[in-house]
């Protein structure tokens, strides 16, 4: 059993997929010594710095990751991301074998091993065996990198999260730190939770909230809109699976109605997972276009067209995300973390315009 680390943030991750690569090759470019004024909101966030964080823990179900260092785990197949730091020390935390549940969709099986999961032939972890891991490592925060859909799986965590008494961020579109009774039950055990839904650094749902906020600001009626995005990484694969997209629509959709002027028709605004194309691997690409009224009634449209790596984008929040979870631990808090899940995720508990976001988070991060 790993040695839990006296001293910075100790964190198990279940779902060794793009996000997780993303954020343990983050952590290792940090370490040592990326210039720290590049793509992080904050370098030092409440005496934590990125390399203050250590993978102690991870679950996932492909025979490729299962047993397999962290370290090694977050370059196998299916994971696509871009690879922008090629060794990570390794963690000492090997990956073990998770509890499947609803987190795979059926078609999957249809596809090249490559590019969907190969399930290891071993037994699921059980409840108990979470929650040991969990006290064992002396985990702080547990990261839910679960694909879309997975309620029951995500359900599952959340409870040995709970049972363990460490932090719970909610990086999916899944409804925990939303859900007034899950948010009850994390209060009165006593244990933070950030969630839902992250939000990207520089992505598809920020960037239509901010023009929308613009929109409303400058007195431009905002009569239609929609956000079409495509991918090529496992998680764009699973969405395939439409009946697996309903929190995940609804979760985009209330981040940019929260911040219009007024709430825009059901049928005038469409923001959602749209595709998935093989060959972008984990580049997302937006498709924006939004129609409004100016002065006089003369029609306004804007069209935007937004290419990033996908999961890069999330892991500079992650590694926020990760760091307030610790401090709220610390300072005694418990429930949702309404500054931070506001600022950082697109399904809080409480909607904020990102300004008032960001004003209380800096006011959080500072005590």
């Amino acid at each position: 059993m790993l040695s839990p680390h006296p001293h910075g943030i100790n964190v198990a991750v279940v779902g060794i997929g793009n996000c997780a690569s993303s954020l343990a090759q983050g952590i290792e470019h940090y370490r040592l010594g990326a210039n720290d004024t590049i793509g992080l909101m904050h370098y030092e966030l409440g005496g934590y710095v990125p390399s203050d964080i250590h993978l102690v823990a991870g679950w996932d179900i492909d025979k490729r990751k299962v047993g397999q260092d962290i370290a090694d785990a977050v370059f196998a197949k299916p994971n696509c991301t871009t690879v922008f730091c090629e060794t990570i020390t390794p963690t000492g935390a090997k990956v073990k074998m998770g509890r499947k549940l609803d987190g795979v969709a059926d078609h999957m099986a249809d596809y090249p091993d490559d590019r969907t999961f190969v399930v290891a032939d071993e037994p699921e972890a059980t409840e108990q065996e979470v929650i040991a891991t969990l006290r064992e490592t002396k985990a702080d925060v547990l990261m839910n990198y679960l694909p879309v859909g997975s309620q029951k799986a995500t359900e599952f965590y959340a409870e040995c999260a709970l049972k363990a008494g460490v932090a719970f961020v909610n990086n999916i579109p899944v409804f925990i730190a939303s859900d007034p009774e899950w948010a009850r039950r994390f209060t009165e055990a006593g244990i933070p939770i950030i969630g839902d839904d992250i939000k990207a650094q520089l992505g598809a749902t920020i960037t239509h909230r901010v023009l929308t906020d613009l929109f409303a600001k400058r007195g431009v009626k905002l009569d239609r809109t929609y956000q079409l995005n495509t991918g090529g990484n496992t998680d764009f694969l699973n969405m395939l699976e439409r009946k697996r997209l309903a929190s995940k629509k609804e979760s985009k959709t209330e981040a940019v109605q929260s911040v219009a002027a007024e709430r825009i028709e059901d049928e005038n605004i469409h923001v959602g997972p749209s595709d998935y194309v093989a060959w972008q691997n984990d580049n997302k690409v937006c498709f924006l276009r939004m129609e409004g009224r100016m002065f006089g009634g003369v029609p306004v449209n804007l069209e935007l067209r937004l290419s990033v790596e996908d999961s890069p984008n999330s892991a500079g929040v992650a590694i926020d995300m990760i760091r307030c979870a610790k401090i709220a631990r610390e300072r005694g808090l418990s429930g949702p973390i309404d500054p931070a899940a506001a600022y950082f995720c697109k399904h809080p508990p409480k909607q904020m315009t990102d300004d008032e976001a960001f004003t209380r988070l800096e006011a959080f991060i500072a005590g």
